[in-house]
């Protein structure tokens, strides 16, 4: 069963960047897809980008695509996402989520995740 602990939070102005990590200590890290989710101050949770366990093949959500990176270290059992010329809009809590192993499909909805850290805020300031 993974457990997951996102890091790398913080507080930065427009244009900056920020690289968050989540670690897995769960025993088939190298078999989910991860995902990354966020939630801005009073909306839902929101899909964000997501790496797969079998290809290393990445998606992501609407418009984040250029500016966020998702990768992932088997070895380390981390999971990253690089996000660059960040803005006020991207102020949200961040989650790191993991699919069942062997996952199959394209999953970007929460409903596909079972496992989730607790959170890693981020504060972007204009």
């Amino acid at each position: 069963q993974a457990q997951l602990v996102e890091s790398g939070g913080g507080s930065v102005q427009t244009g900056g960047s920020l690289r968050l990590s989540c670690v897995d200590s769960g025993r088939s890290f190298d078999a989910q897809t991860m995902g990354w989710f966020r939630r801005p101050p009073g909306k839902p949770r929101e899909f964000v980008a997501a790496v797969m366990w079998a290809d290393d093949s990445t998606i992501y959500g609407e418009s984040l695509k250029g500016r966020f990176t998702v990768s992932r270290d088997n070895a380390k059992r981390v999971v990253y996402l690089q996000m660059n010329s960040l803005k006020p809009e991207d102020t949200a809590d961040y989650y790191c989520a993991a699919t069942v192993p062997f996952a199959r499909g394209v999953p970007s909805r929460t409903t596909d995740y079972p496992y989730w850290g607790p959170g890693t805020q981020v504060t972007v300031s204009s």
